[in-house]
C-alpha cells in the first residue's frame, strides 16, 4: 500500500481523480464514481448486518440514474435504496453492491470538490449541496443524506479549459491554501446542518504534471470517515429495520 493509499474505497477513488492525471473539473461522472464507493465501504465495515444482508440478496442497490423511479427530482451523485420489484439488479465485477433502479431513496450522497477559486464559487456549491439534500428528502421515505466535500490546500494550482491553462498567482487568483480555511468554515456553517453527515476531505493537488496528490492528514481523514460510516450504519438500522 502506498503512502497515499487507504483501506477505504471512497478515499482511494477520490485520490485517483487527481493522482497521476489531469483533473477535469467539468467531468459529470466524477461525483458519481466517488459517492458510489460509500456503499462499498459500508459493506466492508460490516457494522450493519441488516444492510449487508439486503445488499447480498440484491434487494438494495445503487441507483444507476441517481433518482427514484416515478419521483421527480434533481439528479444526485449517489443514491441507494430498494430495488424496483420488476427491475433487474446488475452485479459488476469487483463490487459488492449491485446497480439498478430504485423505488425509494434510503441513502443519498452528494459530492463536491473545491480545487481552486473557492470563494468565487462557494455560494453556488453550498446552494447545490442544500438543494440536493432537500431533493433527497422530497422523494419521501426519510432518506439519510450524506455530503462529501473535497477542499484543496495546495500552494498553487493549474486549471484547464480546452488548450488553455490558468495558473493561480496568489493575487488576482488566490492559491487554494489561501482560501481553504474560509471555504471549509462556510460549508460547515451553511451546508452541514442539512445533512446527517458531511465529510470534508482535505487534500493537496497542484494539477500540474506529474500531477502529485497527497492527503493533508490521511490518518485523521480515515478516522473521521470511518466514524461517519459507523454512525451511518447505526442510523440505517434505526430508520429502516422494518
Amino acid at each position: 500500500m502506498s503512502k497515499t493509499e487507504s483501506s477505504f474505497s471512497l478515499l482511494n477513488t477520490f485520490r485517483s481523480t487527481f493522482d497521476g492525471q489531469k483533473y477535469q473539473h467539468r467531468n459529470p461522472i466524477l461525483g458519481d464514481l466517488i459517492a458510489s464507493q460509500l456503499y462499498e465501504d459500508l459493506v466492508a465495515l460490516g457494522k450493519s448486518t441488516l444492510l449487508a444482508e439486503r445488499i447480498a440478496r440484491r434487494e438494495r442497490v445503487v441507483n444507476t440514474a441517481n433518482k427514484a423511479v416515478g419521483k421527480k427530482s434533481r439528479r444526485g451523485d449517489g443514491t441507494f435504496g430498494e430495488l424496483v420489484p420488476t427491475a433487474m439488479a446488475i452485479a459488476e465485477d469487483g463490487l459488492h453492491v449491485a446497480r439498478g433502479e430504485i423505488a425509494n431513496i434510503e441513502i443519498g450522497a452528494e459530492t463536491k470538490i473545491l480545487a481552486k477559486a473557492m470563494i468565487k464559487q462557494i455560494d453556488r456549491v453550498i446552494g447545490d449541496l442544500i438543494r440536493q439534500a432537500e431533493q433527497f428528502k422530497r422523494t419521501g421515505g426519510n432518506p439519510i443524506c450524506i455530503g462529501i466535500v473535497g477542499i484543496n490546500q495546495a500552494s498553487s494550482y493549474t486549471s484547464y479549459e480546452g488548450d488553455r491553462e490558468y495558473l493561480t498567482d496568489g493575487r488576482r487568483e488566490k492559491h487554494p491554501n489561501q482560501e481553504a480555511t474560509t471555504a471549509e468554515q462556510r460549508v460547515r456553517a451553511e451546508a452541514q446542518p442539512h445533512f446527517f453527515e458531511l465529510q470534508i476531505l482535505r487534500f493537496r493537488a497542484t494539477n500540474i504534471p506529474p500531477f502529485p496528490f497527497e492527503w493533508v492528514n490521511l490518518t485523521q481523514t480515515e478516522k473521521e470517515y470511518s466514524s461517519l460510516l459507523l454512525r451511518l450504519s447505526r442510523e440505517y438500522d434505526k430508520r429502516f429495520s422494518t
